[in-house]
């Protein structure tokens, strides 16, 4: 296929096609930027209702043993600060959200790589064969947009720090 000019319709073709892999690549880097931020936010909240648990138990074994109210009181602040720990655990579900971030990184995965087998076979294939092959990757990966939990702004920034290569 002719595309060594940009007014041919082979040219516009792979730019748009090269534009739809970045796009992908941007917003997988987007859905593992966020999967790594919420398994570490999960992780640090794991490691203080640990510690937090720990020293509660340290303080009400003071408490028994001693009688310290200074104990007690440091205990029933513990306890309070475990408690909302835990409440805000179990309202957001961020292993859920981990795994539904991963579901949509692993189909976006594959899209993508399919779009770096269309790139690759783009001078073999006949115009309508790749037309065909973009707009089925359009629809898939629409449809993955659709079922996919959003990204957010703090991962969009981190995944334009990264560097992309089409």
């Amino acid at each position: 296929m002719e595309r060594n000019s940009q007014a041919s319709q082979g040219y516009r073709l792979e730019s748009q096609i090269r534009e739809a892999y970045g796009r992908i690549i941007y917003t997988l880097t987007c859905h593992n930027k966020i999967i790594n931020r919420l398994k570490r936010k999960n992780d640090l909240i794991k490691i203080a209702q640990i510690i937090l648990s720990a020293l509660l138990s340290g303080s009400f074994l003071v408490t028994i043993i001693s009688s310290d109210k200074a104990s007690g009181s440091v205990g029933g602040i513990l306890s309070v600060i475990l408690l909302i720990l835990n409440t805000y655990a179990k309202n957001f579900n961020l292993i859920e959200s981990v795994q539904e971030h991963q579901k949509a990184s692993d189909l976006l995965w594959k899209i993508r790589e399919e779009y770096v087998s269309l790139l690759t076979d783009f001078e073999v294939l006949e115009m309508e064969d790749i037309i065909k092959k973009r707009d089925e990757l359009q629809d898939r990966t629409s449809e993955v947009y659709s079922n996919s939990p959003r990204t957010d702004a703090k991962s969009y920034a981190q995944a334009g720090s990264v560097t992309l290569t089409v």
